[in-house]
Order: structure tokens, then C-alpha cells, then sequence
């Protein structure tokens, strides 16, 4: 029987146990596509999928791995064929079904990407989730009318992957990016990025925060959330919106209704695990393309094989990583 490695976290009473151990084909889940893995990443989903209080696993035994880039190598849909390169994020990846912390996975047909030409598996994986949702994050800040023109775009957690990302795209893409971060040691990597200009994390959470203040961004993308949230909408420019996908800062918003209804602030939610399967393709087009940074992989990326893969997910919850981490299976 043919066996393949994956890291498989289980509960036993209160505890959460990650082990790398060897599954068969049998074990995967029912879905038209089965892929070779080639590459996954790291992300905070996973870090908390492998914690007792994470809460976001639906059952368990499970792989995590929230994304997953890989070659078809058997397929029960017209749409795939073997040998053809493909990408997988969100949905119920890692989740409530086996993920990409596996040599093989399989999954439905409708959550599979075709990798758009110019982008590798590697490259795509450097992207996973986090670039998907600083591209989604960037399309909604242009479909409200945010333009280079408007003024600096602010990117919260800009050390993170969502933030590493949104900084080098929007760069590449003409805005005058100003990055926010906590990390005095990460400046260089930020001005390698593309940010123009950098500002600490306790600027954007001072001890009073006025319903409205100095109008400073034409836009905003924020994986981060909480009390820096409230501040940043009373500084948002007139007409200006602020794209939010991450509550590492707290679920809590003190704000007032003023940012929007006397400055007409756009605050928009950002969800890319049930983004729309047509868009997704199109927006994964556009990170290969005119969205794509420049030494994607020379700045934003770290490797790490399956066996360093569980002190990588202590190290994310404990917000020590930077950029991406990607996991060669």
C-alpha cells in the first residue's frame, strides 16, 4: 500500500498532538482532484489549528495547511488533467478537511485555481492565502476608488504576510505605501519591500482617540484590527476607504459612527475563504502579472521542510516570523 508523509494534528482529551507521520490514500477525503504537494504555507490559521484554544478546527484527526499549490495527478473533473499545476486556498482546507501539511491532498474540483502563467508553485505558495487576501484587499481599495493619486495608502501588520505583501504589490503598482509595525528591526526589510515611509505600531493606537482626526490616508489595509482600527477610520481621507481581514489587535471596535457619515469612510470587509471563484481567477492573474513584485521570493520568503514544520507554528502564534514561511513537501 503506498503511504506518504503529512503532518496530522489530533485531540487527546485536552490536549492538541502534532505528529509527522505516514497516511494512505484512503485516509484523504472524497474530492474529484488528488494533487502532489509541492508547497504550503504558514499561516496563523494553522498555528491555531495546533493549540487546544485555537477553535478553528472542526474535526479532528486533521492536516493543516489552509492553501496548497501542487500537479494534478488524478482527476474525475474535464476541467483538470493530470499534470496540470494548480493552487487551493481557504475554503475548508485544513479546516473541517485535510490541508496542505501533506505530500498529497484531494479536494473538489471547485475550489482548484489553475497556477496562471508566470508564476511558479514556489512563487504561488509565496503568495498563499496572505497575498490572495492583500490582492482582494487592493482590488475592493480600487473598486472604491482609491488611486495612487488620492494620496498614501497605509498597511497595518506590514511585517506579517498579509502586510509584507499588500506593501510590495501596491508599490509595484505605483501608491506611495507608508508600512505600520512594532519591529524597529524590520525598517530595511520594509524599505526593500517598497514602503516610502514607516511608522511604529503605537502611533495608531494613541491613549485618546478623537471620532475624527488629521486626515492622513487615502486608503488602508489592515490584518490587524482592534483599537488601532478605531484611530485609523478618523484619519482616513475624505472618501477614503479602509480594507480589514484580521483581528490580531482584538475583535473590539471603539469607534463612532462620524469616520463614516461625516467623511463618507468606506470600511470594507475582506474575506478571501469563499471569495467568488471567478474573481479568485482573475485576481490570481493579476498577482502574476502587473501585480507581481520583483524578487518575490528574494524578500518576503523563508523555507522550511515538513519536519521543522511544528516549531514554525509555535513561532507564528508568538508573531515571530516575518513575510512568508513556505513548507517544501
Amino acid at each position: 500500500m503506498q503511504t506518504f508523509r503529512a503532518l496530522v494534528v489530533n485531540r487527546e482529551k485536552d490536549q492538541v498532538v502534532a505528529n509527522i507521520r505516514e497516511m494512505t490514500f484512503e485516509e484523504l477525503p472524497e474530492g474529484e482532484v488528488t494533487i502532489r504537494v509541492a508547497y504550503s504555507c504558514v499561516n496563523y490559521k494553522d498555528g491555531l489549528a495546533a493549540i487546544p484554544e485555537g477553535r478553528v478546527v472542526k474535526t479532528y484527526p486533521i492536516v493543516p495547511g489552509i492553501d496548497l499549490a501542487g500537479t494534478v495527478v488524478a482527476s474525475r473533473d474535464p476541467r483538470f488533467k493530470e499534470g496540470d499545476e494548480v493552487l487551493a486556498t481557504g475554503y475548508e482546507l485544513g479546516v473541517s478537511r485535510h490541508g496542505g501539511f501533506s505530500q498529497y491532498a484531494r479536494v473538489p474540483a471547485d475550489w482548484v485555481v489553475p497556477v496562471p502563467e508566470g508564476l511558479t508553485l514556489k512563487e504561488a505558495m509565496a503568495y498563499g492565502t496572505a497575498g490572495f487576501t492583500a490582492a482582494l484587499s487592493i482590488h475592493r481599495l480600487e473598486a472604491h476608488g482609491v488611486t495612487p493619486e488620492k494620496g498614501p495608502v497605509l498597511v497595518t501588520g506590514a511585517t506579517g504576510g498579509v502586510g509584507s505583501l499588500a506593501v510590495a504589490m501596491l508599490a509595484k503598482i505605483g501608491y506611495e505605501v507608508t508600512a505600520s509595525t512594532g519591529k524597529d528591526s524590520e525598517h530595511a526589510y520594509l524599505q526593500k519591500l517598497g514602503a516610502a515611509n514607516i511608522v511604529s505600531r503605537s502611533s495608531l493606537s494613541p491613549e485618546k482617540i478623537r471620532p475624527l482626526d488629521r486626515q492622513l490616508w487615502a486608503g488602508v489595509i489592515d490584518p490587524v484590527g482592534g483599537k488601532s482600527l478605531a484611530y485609523i477610520l478618523s484619519t482616513t481621507k475624505y472618501g477614503g476607504s479602509v480594507a480589514v481581514s484580521g483581528l490580531a489587535g482584538g475583535a473590539e471596535l471603539p469607534t463612532t459612527v462620524h469616520p463614516f457619515i461625516l467623511r463618507g469612510v468606506n470600511l470594507l470587509g475582506i474575506d478571501s475563504v469563499y471569495c467568488p471563484m471567478d474573481l479568485r481567477v482573475r485576481l490570481w492573474q493579476r498577482m502574476a502579472s502587473d501585480w507581481k513584485p520583483d524578487g518575490l521570493l528574494d524578500e518576503v520568503i523563508s523555507e522550511v521542510g515538513l519536519d521543522e514544520l511544528p516549531g514554525v507554528l509555535t513561532s507564528v502564534l508568538e508573531g515571530r516570523h516575518r513575510g512568508r514561511t513556505i513548507v517544501r513537501l
